[in-house]
């Protein structure tokens, strides 16, 4: 029987870490680091896409690995603790980077990197509980609440680092000097993610029975590399999974790059001061969060392709829109539309995979869905670095993005969700669980 309180315990993990994408990633310390601690806003858009694609490659390369050692060594709860508690240390250091430090730049990159890897890596476990919390037919609707809860978390975080540092005169007699009171949103963040992972981090463990058992360590180590070779090879057994796994490759770089420098984007080309920028957040999360809500049951009853097919149409258009605003006005237009259908779009993706994945190998099927999602994604934000810099505009940078939006769809129209779900029900089905 699914319990209740561990489908909220785990949902609640969305909503603490959702601070720090939407807060260091996206909208706060993304745009602050571009204004105040960078030389100039272009090249620390371009030394900030550098970041995100140094930590993407990481990702790419550790995300499989950890997957499948955590399945190995039915370890998966223990890895998603140390994965949190680093992205928190990481965060907080953060709030000690000085604008006009002589290694400033390159102090907070590197702390950033560490952080957002961690954060990556995290999530790669927690989203193998999702089919353990979660009955086959509720897989949407649950991860739907678990991502919607999660933007409602950014928002609920966003709202307080408004109303209590990012203003002239901060609250609680929050000094100014070199911007602190913009710097201490780290602080927050990491506050908040640690206080609201404990329900997931005390509540939740692995399933007895869906992982393999293995003590020595040097076995551990040669049959952790012959099983990600075996399981690389043998991917092409789930035909579906693996075209997901490519599509999610593609668009999900676009949506990398958006949530990236969607802030900087809109402080640069359109002069959004950083409370302005906030106020934008604010509202795209608010958008993010209703549109993972309602969609979460259209895609228990019309699948999960379905929904990551409508979700990239109107990606696509929405991110055209924000590309050739011509004013704020069209900007928020455009940035609410993306936040409606970006949400849908994860947890749609993420609730696909649940229903392909087998109980035996599910943290190595989610470290492979962060591989696909990581592989490129250092691509997308080096495109848009070097487009920046090519024709120093920003504006021209943002329309790499459609790309991968197109490109993404098209692959997702053959995967066969059918087929993708009967395959794991035989594969479950000889493994007697």
């Amino acid at each position: 029987m699914i319990s209740r309180s561990k489908i909220i315990a785990w949902a609640a993990y969305d909503w603490a870490n959702s601070a720090f994408t939407t807060l260091v990633v996206t909208f706060v310390y993304s745009a602050y680091f571009t204004q105040a601690i960078a030389p100039d806003e272009v090249s620390g858009m371009v030394l900030w896409s550098r970041a995100v694609a140094l930590s993407g490659f990481l990702i790419a390369i550790l995300a499989p690995f950890l997957g499948l050692l955590a399945d190995r060594n039915q370890g998966r709860h223990r890895y998603l603790v140390i994965a949190t508690l680093v992205c928190i240390a990481a965060t907080a250091t953060l709030t000690f980077v000085e604008p006009g430090h002589p290694q400033g730049v390159l102090l907070a990159l590197v702390i950033f990197v560490i952080a957002n890897v961690a954060f990556e890596i995290g999530t790669v476990f927690y989203n193998a509980f999702l089919p353990d919390i979660a009955s086959p037919e509720r897989l949407g609707r649950i991860s739907g609440f678990g991502w919607g809860l999660g933007y409602a978390g950014g928002l609920g975080c966003l709202t307080i680092a408004l109303l209590v540092l990012v203003r002239d005169v901060p609250l609680f007699g929050i000094s100014t000097e070199a911007g602190f009171q913009y710097r201490a949103t780290n602080l927050l963040v990491a506050s908040w993610f640690l206080v609201f992972s404990l329900p997931m981090l005390m509540l939740v463990r692995v399933k007895k029975g869906t992982s393999h058992q293995i003590s020595d360590r040097p076995e551990t180590v040669r049959k952790l590399l012959g099983g990600f070779w075996k399981t690389l090879v043998g991917i092409r057994a789930w035909p579906d999974t693996l075209r997901l796994l490519v599509a999610r490759l593609i668009y999900n770089d676009g949506l990398v790059t958006v949530f990236a420098f969607g802030g900087i984007y809109a402080a640069g080309t359109f002069n959004m001061s950083l409370s302005e920028v906030i106020q934008f957040g604010i509202g795209i999360n608010i958008a993010a969060a209703l549109g993972a809500w309602a969609f979460g049951s259209l895609d228990d009853r019309f699948g999960g392709k379905a929904t990551i097919l409508v979700t990239l149409f109107a990606l696509t258009g929405f991110t055209l829109l924000a590309a050739v605003a011509p004013n704020k006005t069209w900007l928020w237009a455009a940035g609410l539309g993306i936040g409606i259908f970006a949400g849908p779009n994860q947890a749609a993706s993420r609730s696909l995979l649940g229903r392909f994945a087998p109980a035996r190998c599910r943290g190595e099927f989610f470290g492979f869905f962060a591989f696909s999602g990581k592989l490129t994604a250092f691509l997308g934000p080096l495109l848009l670095g070097i487009a920046t810099q090519w024709a120093d505009s920003q504006r021209i940078g943002i329309t790499i993005v459609l790309a991968f939006f197109v490109v993404g769809g098209i692959l997702m129209l053959g995967v066969d969700e059918k087929r993708g779900i009967a395959l794991r029900l035989k594969e479950e089905a000889s493994e007697g669980v």
